[in-house]
């Protein structure tokens, strides 16, 4: 059992920070900080003054693709989300309905064989669920560039709760990196939002570091909270290296969300040392399974259901995240995507 906290509307942000008034950056959000349960409110800029020359922030170098597309089931519209592309070409996707307000609802009944005709003339074709876990994504087969119709006629996935749809710039983070083979994630490594590269210049300054590693995030389950399907990663060598040398020099090994945390806990060993890995991970953290790497985590504030806190809880302790988030929700934090960060050190 993890943490239950009730989330009010208004406290989901519903646009980026800086479009929320004039002259505000990126770097304009509140930073919640837990050491065990001991709690401590700050503004995002103060995060340099908050870490050790030695720390080492991991970071997650995938970009975010526009994987959101228009598309029709016979005369009946849809919007297909673009998950994840498997090592057969196959792309994983959910179907979903507009819900008239620009965003969407899941759909109900979707079953094999069904044809989707997508925006610009590509067709799918859904062949077998991704899980038997649901039949909330689905393998599909989609014949010609679907990179290149995710370019021409795709958007940022969007939800709810945001007001508007935002450029495919917005769900960019600092220090995305563009693929080799054009992959990328179906949803924004959210974490890294706040960073700015004045930010990351004035870390490095005071002797923080950065390993970046990629992990490419499918669609999250905005209504069901399911754990993460499996997600391909890359943990390169010197990354590995540069973890090893921190943890053996008494440094804090801190993860810019719990896409970095993924990444970096696939990659390392029952003896804690982490090497070079590149693949597919199916590794949900749990408190029962721990940490072996990491000390730290700053992320995003996450959902009362979401798998993700129990990754939290297994970095800090349940006592440590449920005095967070009762803080977090007296102090007004915004949740989602555009809103505050939450800096997780284990005591």
């Amino acid at each position: 059992m993890t943490v239950i906290v009730e989330v009010p509307e208004e406290l989901s942000a519903r646009v980026p920070v800086e479009q929320r008034g004039p002259g505000l950056e990126r770097d304009a959000v509140r930073l919640l900080v837990s050491r065990g349960t001991e709690v401590s409110h700050h503004a995002f800029v103060e995060l340099p003054g908050l870490l050790r020359a030695g720390d080492l922030l991991v970071v997650n170098t995938s970009p975010t693709l526009a994987a959101a597309v228009g598309g029709w089931v016979g005369h009946t519209r849809v919007v297909v989300h673009f998950s994840t592309r498997g090592d057969d070409g196959r792309w994983a996707v959910e179907l979903r309905d507009p819900d008239g307000r620009g965003t969407t609802r899941a759909r109900a009944g979707v079953r094999a064989a069904t044809e989707v005709r997508l925006v610009g003339g590509a067709r799918l074709v859904l062949e077998e669920p991704l899980s038997a876990r649901g039949e909330r994504l689905w393998w599909a087969r989609v014949p010609g560039d679907v990179l290149g119709v995710l370019r021409e006629h795709g958007r940022a996935i969007r939800y709810a709760y945001t007001e508007r749809d935002q450029p495919l710039s917005a769900y960019q983070t600092v220090f995305a990196l563009p693929s080799p083979d054009g992959a990328g994630s179906a949803e924004m490594p959210s974490a890294g939002r706040p960073f700015t590269a004045r930010m990351v210049a004035e870390l490095v300054s005071r002797g923080v570091q950065f390993a970046p590693v990629t992990l490419h995030t499918g669609v999250a389950s905005a209504e069901a909270h399911e754990p993460p399907y499996p997600e391909r990663f890359v943990v390169p060598e010197a990354s590995a290296r540069l973890i090893g040398a921190v943890r053996a020099g008494g440094g804090r090994v801190i993860a810019v969300g719990t896409t970095a945390v993924r990444a970096v806990e696939s990659a390392a060993g029952a003896d804690g040392v982490v090497r070079s890995r590149a693949g597919w991970t199916d590794l949900v953290v749990t408190p029962e399974r721990g940490v072996r790497v990491v000390d730290g985590l700053l992320t995003g504030l996450h959902e009362p259901e979401a798998s993700h806190l129990l990754m939290l809880e297994a970095v800090a302790g349940r006592a440590a995240i449920g005095r967070g988030y009762e803080e977090a929700l007296r102090g007004r934090y915004l949740w989602h995507e555009f809103g505050d960060v939450h800096l997780v050190l284990a005591e």
